[in-house]
């Protein structure tokens, strides 16, 4: 498994990292055909207050990849929104997945 982190107009922390990284580990243990993890962190200049900071995050699996983006007053509500996204489309993933 590997995470890949990107920063657009943020500044690199660790602590953001840790908690993403421990999100995804979950993930990772329950569905373990998941490959990588590519996370993306922007800073919007919209006049919306509570929408500045977007989360996305792309993962390599068999088949299309997967892709889940929302926009929060904080990485960390983002960042929760988005891996609840991700692991709605990978319920739908294995149970499309046959094994043979």
């Amino acid at each position: 498994m590997t995470v890949n982190y990107e920063y657009d107009g943020v500044t690199a922390r660790q602590e953001l990292e840790a908690y993403v990284k421990g999100k995804l580990d979950k993930l990772f243990n329950k569905y373990e055909f998941i490959v990588r993890a590519d996370v993306f962190f922007k800073t919007e200049n919209t006049s919306v207050r509570n929408s500045k900071m977007k989360t996305s995050i792309r993962l390599s699996a068999p088949g299309p990849r997967l892709f889940a983006e929302t926009t929060s007053d904080s990485f960390h509500k983002s960042a929760s929104e988005v891996v609840t996204a991700l692991e709605r489309q990978l319920d739908k993933r294995k149970s499309v997945m046959q094994t043979h």
